[in-house]
Parts: C-alpha cells; sequence; structure tokens
C-alpha cells in the first residue's frame, strides 16, 4: 500500500481496498468473487455507471435519506479506511455496502472530525463543507457474495451483486478511494 496516491497516475486497485479488512489469512473470498466488467444491467446501471455521490444516488433512487453505520475502521499514518453500510433512514432497508479510503491530510480539520465521527455518510459531509470534489469511475464489478458480504447485506452466500471502484477527488487532489457494492434492488423499487 502505497503512503500517498501519485496525481499524476490515480488508480484504484481493488485488492488494496480489500486488503484493508480481507487480508491474508481472512482472505477476499471471505467477503466476495470479484470479476470486472464492462456494464452491469438496468437498474444496477442507473445506480453505480456515473461520476456522482453513491448518497446522493441511493437516496434519490429509493427516495429516503440514508444513514452510515460503521462496522469497522483503522488508521495507517495519514490513511483512514472504513467499512460502512447505508441504511435507509425511515425504512432501514441496507442499500449499500462499501469500503472507504481516504487520505486525512487532504481535507480540512473540520471534514476530516465530522467523517471521523461515523454519523454522517461521506458523500453528504463532503457536499455539506462544500468540498470541491469530482468522482471519477474507475470500474465495474460483478461481485458473488462471500460470508462477510452476504452477513452485511443479509443475503445468501453466492448471490449476484453490482458495484464499482470509484476515485474522489477533493479541491482537486485524489483524495478518496471507494468500493461500492449495491444491495439487490427489487424491479418494484
Amino acid at each position: 500500500m502505497s503512503d500517498v496516491m501519485s496525481s499524476n497516475d490515480p488508480r484504484i486497485e481493488i485488492e488494496e481496498l480489500l486488503d484493508e479488512f480481507y487480508a491474508a489469512p481472512v482472505g477476499h473470498e471471505q467477503l466476495g468473487h470479484f470479476e470486472s466488467v464492462t456494464s452491469v444491467p438496468g437498474p444496477y446501471d442507473a445506480l453505480l455507471n456515473h461520476h456522482k455521490h453513491m448518497t446522493v444516488t441511493v437516496e434519490s433512487h429509493y427516495d429516503e435519506k440514508v444513514d452510515v453505520k460503521v462496522h469497522r475502521c483503522n488508521t495507517r499514518g495519514n490513511w483512514y479506511a472504513r467499512e460502512i453500510t447505508l441504511v435507509t433512514v425511515d425504512t432501514k432497508r441496507i442499500v449499500q455496502y462499501g469500503i472507504v479510503r481516504l487520505n486525512i491530510e487532504a481535507l480540512d480539520a473540520d471534514v476530516w472530525a465530522q467523517i471521523e465521527s461515523q454519523n454522517i455518510p461521506l458523500g453528504r459531509v463532503l457536499i455539506e463543507h462544500n468540498v470541491l470534489r469530482e468522482v471519477q469511475l474507475f470500474g465495474l464489478w460483478r461481485v458473488q457474495a462471500g460470508p462477510s458480504l452476504a452477513g452485511f447485506l443479509r443475503l445468501q452466500i453466492g448471490e449476484q451483486l453490482f458495484g464499482r471502484t470509484a476515485l474522489i477527488y477533493c479541491d482537486n487532489t485524489p483524495a478518496i478511494e471507494l468500493l461500492e457494492i449495491v444491495a439487490p434492488v427489487d424491479n418494484a423499487d
């Protein structure tokens, strides 16, 4: 894991994100089996294949605000990582799983303090603080849920899901790496 993302060659390595919580001996398969894909079926394409914050996207899709639940977090040097789910406020529906890895030094102290409090979804914090941000989609993924992911999303092991990796630039600096996996969507949603 590098200490600083290179602004000349920003990239997202899914293995590095998974290693934050699923490194050996646990292994990535505990979370799931990941296959890179060029497209995902509807309605997942509208939920994942864009350059917007997932907080805003899932709130719009479900017509309901979401809260963040932080399951685990760690800090190594100036890097902070957390494993989360997003849950709708009123219906308590789990709509997304994620791993977030961010460079603390790329954020103002008040923004970092609010993120560290673990009470507000990341996207909402950045929006409310008017952080100049750009979300760059890096990849789409087909995911077979492993035991951990199935548990977080209350699914069967092996269930097929879809996700993405993305990078958020804050004030023109690559600052936040994301793995975001959406929960299954009913066609009625």
